[in-house]
């Protein structure tokens, strides 16, 4: 595992979290967060720009082809010596195996990267919880909102301060001037600091909840978006995971890890060979070094060791206690739990690279007090948030991986790369270095290396079994633990019920289930169903819906058929689907809008309605209603008409038939979305028997008038004129009946007229009486009748008068 003075470097990919072994401590509380080794703790790299990041370098990359003396996967230089049986060659890697010098003990790759995945739960629940809940930005929104309330609570604690305290308080002898003088003095502190407080708390838990506002209505939500956030971020974690140990070989390269050279071989592969040997690993991770004079350090990644140049002015005895404890970080998979954590929070993560770059590349005061002014959220979520949960994790590596340099024979060494740096270790007084620090302090690690081990060289069972325990948590003992059933079983769990769930909502929950839904509900005739397709504000504009029910319900009522949905396009909370059907005999295609509903269906589930209104077919209106398939329609003015809402489907509009006229019906064709409907113009046409029964009752009204024995029938179209001499014994005759002419003013009624060509003759004889005596006369008149033919009781009944 890392560093024992880790070295900043630039890191294409952010900083990576890994094991280490040696860093700084942590930085005071309220200081800019900047990387730095700790001298006293063999291991990793500092985060970038913050505090040091648990058990990971800061400068991925290296090299990815073993061989060549100078390569730690190659063949020894010649005159290397072999120590404890374990200097022989590394094995070349197989062709294609992308996992090259993964540790050994492992059934494969994928057990590895399991075990080491699902080892700190801590660390990746802090990285999570950080991360994908907006923590930097709650922060944010925690002290703008605790300035406002301050300073708000600070000026009215001291503008209105005295009406806080009681009457009968403050006129009590005594006490009332003792609290108002408290209160006027201390008001507006007191405020501003309870402000400051309530501001601060709403502000951070807005953030923190308002994104979950929709599981107010449908707790279902909470379920559903916390689900979705972890398989986001365990997603996110393990793509960068594998992305990482695949890349590794070429992102330690590119940050200066280079191939051994000779030199550099003969003196440090024999030693890793030993260790690896006095550890019981059959193999050995690929060893490249780093320019870098100045600091004695290593670092332990998934597939590699890096160490510094500096490394090889220390002793054999020191640098093969380094070896053997980066060799334990190595065999237990540390970076890799600690790369599975940066993927977690790989958003936080790429944000706090740009002030970690920032202050690595300046190191300046005035940059890290802009630095730290711009970024501050983010660097102290980093520090006070995701590093605390991944401590314990790390803490216990640093343990594990110095008394594996102990079990390894190399006490003493150990001892003496940690006294060696211990004075350069700050102090950990305060809660701040306390609780953030990651490493264990140095005098706690001195403090273990000095309990009883069996001796490697003389023990060879019990320093077996002290190898068996420590690596007994990372071996494939642990695919059958507890916590890896558990994590199974959830998996297996979430994964039926996820796709139980999507399987539901793809059958019943899609806008193509709507529409199936509608248009199924019309070709069974079941007008209310289809009704309920319709979003609520649509049915709310319909009224009373019986009318239209009845209407579908009817046989004479054709829906349309072959029915399918073409296309959906979705834009949130709405769609528009595009549907092909057959109506008439003829294939059409048509657009429907739909509308998601805001509730759900046993709060996961939310239902799709169709959002487009029920065309509008406008009749005449009069006291003789049409029918739409046999369903009267409703009653109007005749000057405006009634329009009658209907489905989509082929309608039979017709009119009423009376003894006088007869309507033909019409066949009126709805298509889906369409917003008016025409074509319902119906015309009554005269009966063919109905003229001979006009003509015969109005031969009636002119016989009743021939009846009226006097010179001016009432209501009759004749008269004789006597010039004022009386009329003795007058009697009229119908010599002519006239032709009549009828025009339809309506299904039950017309207007009789006559032409001039076609009038009738009445003849008129009497007597008259005048001053010479009596005259007879006989006198032809000529007529025309006018008036309106109406049914009254199923008969035609002629009433005279002027249309």
């Amino acid at each position: 595992m890392p560093d024992l003075e880790p070295q900043p470097q630039p890191d294409p990919y952010a900083a990576q979290p890994g094991p280490t072994t040696d860093r700084q401590p942590d930085p005071p509380a309220g200081t800019p967060l900047r990387p730095a080794g700790d001298p006293a703790s063999p291991g990793g790299p500092a985060w970038p720009g913050g505090p040091a990041w648990p058990g990971g370098p800061v400068s991925p990359g290296g090299p990815a082809s073993p061989g060549g003396p100078a390569s730690p996967g190659g063949d020894p230089p010649a005159g290397a010596t072999a120590s404890g049986g374990a200097a022989q060659a590394q094995e070349s890697p197989a062709a294609g195996d992308r996992f090259a010098h993964r540790p050994p003990g492992y059934p494969s790759a994928l057990v590895w990267l399991r075990a080491g995945i699902v080892r700190d739960w801590r660390g990746a629940l802090g990285a999570f919880l950080a991360t994908w809940f907006y923590v930097p930005l709650a922060l944010v929104a925690a002290v703008w909102g605790g300035l406002a309330l301050g300073l708000y609570g600070l000026v009215a604690g001291g503008t209105q301060s005295d009406e806080t305290v009681p009457a009968l308080l403050r006129d009590a002898p005594l006490v009332g001037p003792l609290l108002e003088a408290f209160v006027a003095r201390s008001g507006g502190v007191v405020g501003g600091f309870a402000g400051f407080a309530l501001g601060a708390l709403v502000g951070f838990l807005a953030v923190l909840v308002l994104p979950w506002r929709n599981a107010f209505d449908e707790p279902a939500n909470l379920f559903t978006g916390l689900a979705g956030m972890v398989v986001a971020a365990g997603l996110v974690g393990l793509l960068y995971t594998v992305g990482r140990v695949l890349l590794e070989p070429w992102l330690l390269g590119v940050s200066g890890a280079r191939p051994l050279s000779r030199r550099e071989a003969e003196r440090l592969r024999p030693l890793l060979s030993d260790c690896a040997a006095r550890l019981g690993l059959p193999g050995e991770p690929r060893l490249l070094i780093e320019d870098d004079p100045v600091l004695a350090n290593a670092r332990a990644y998934a597939r590699h060791v890096v160490v510094s140049t500096a490394v090889l002015d220390c002793t054999d005895e020191e640098i093969a206690a380094l070896l053997s404890h980066e060799l334990v970080h190595w065999r237990t998979g540390d970076e890799v739990t600690s790369a599975f954590i940066r993927g977690v929070g790989l958003p936080l993560v790429l944000v706090h690279a740009l002030p970690a770059w920032l202050m690595r590349r300046f190191p300046h005061p005035a940059t890290d007090f802009v630095v730290f002014l711009f970024f501050w959220p983010v660097l102290l979520t980093m520090r006070y948030v995701v590093l605390p949960c991944h401590r314990r994790d790390v803490r216990a590596a640093e343990y594990r991986a110095d008394a594996g340099a102990v079990l390894a024979g190399h006490r003493d060494g150990m001892r003496s790369m940690l006294e060696r740096r211990r004075s350069f270790e700050t102090g950990r007084s305060g809660w701040d270095e306390a609780v953030c620090a990651t490493h264990p302090p140095s005098e706690l690690r001195l403090d273990r290396l000095d309990r009883p081990v069996p001796d490697p060289m003389t023990d060879r069972a019990a320093t077996a079994r002290g190898l068996d325990e420590l690596f007994g948590g990372t071996t494939t003992t642990a695919v059958g633990s507890r916590r890896a059933l558990l994590l199974v079983g959830a998996l297996v769990l979430v994964s039926c019920l996820g796709g139980g769930l999507t399987t539901a909502q793809w059958a019943f929950f899609r806008p193509q289930a709507a529409v199936g839904d509608y248009f199924a509900a019309l070709a069974d005739h079941d007008g209310p169903e289809a009704l309920d397709q319709l979003t609520p504000d649509v049915r709310a504009t319909l009224g009373d819906t019986g009318q239209l029910a009845r209407m579908v319900a009817a046989k004479d009522y054709r829906p349309p058929t072959d029915v399918s949905v073409t296309e959906v396009e979705r834009d949130g909370d709405e769609a528009v689907a595009t549907v092909a059907y057959t109506l008439a005999g003829r294939k059409l295609t048509a657009e429907l809008p739909l509308r998601r509903d805001d509730s759900a269906v046993l709060g996961l589930f939310h239902r799709w309605h169709i959002d487009a209104a029920p065309a509008t077919l406008t009749l005449p209106g009069g006291p003789a209603p049409l029918t739409v398939n046999g369903v009267p329609a409703p009653t109007g003015a005749q000057e405006t008409g009634v329009a009658v809402p209907l489905l989509p489907g082929a309608y039979t509009v017709a009119g009423e038939s009376t003894a006088l006229s007869e309507t033909a019906p019409r066949v009126v064709y709805v298509v889906p979305g369409q917003q008016s409907v025409s074509g319902a113009e119906l015309t009554p046409t005269l009966r063919p028997e109905a003229q001979a029964a006009a003509e015969q009752s109005v031969r009636s009204y002119l016989d009743g008038c021939a009846a009226q024995a006097v010179a001016t029938p009432q209501g009759c179209p004749f008269r004789y004129y006597t010039g004022g001499s009386p009329v003795k014994k007058i009697a009229w005759k119908i010599t002519r009946y006239p032709t009549i002419e009828l025009t339809l003013t309506g299904p039950a009624t017309a207007r009789v007229s006559t032409s001039y060509e076609s009038q009738g003759s009445a003849q008129a004889t009497g007597s008259t009486v005048g001053y010479f005596g009596t005259t007879p006369f006989t006198e032809n008149e000529t007529f025309g009748v006018s008036g309106v033919l109406s049914v009254v009781d199923g008969t035609l009944t002629f009433q005279p008068g002027d249309d």
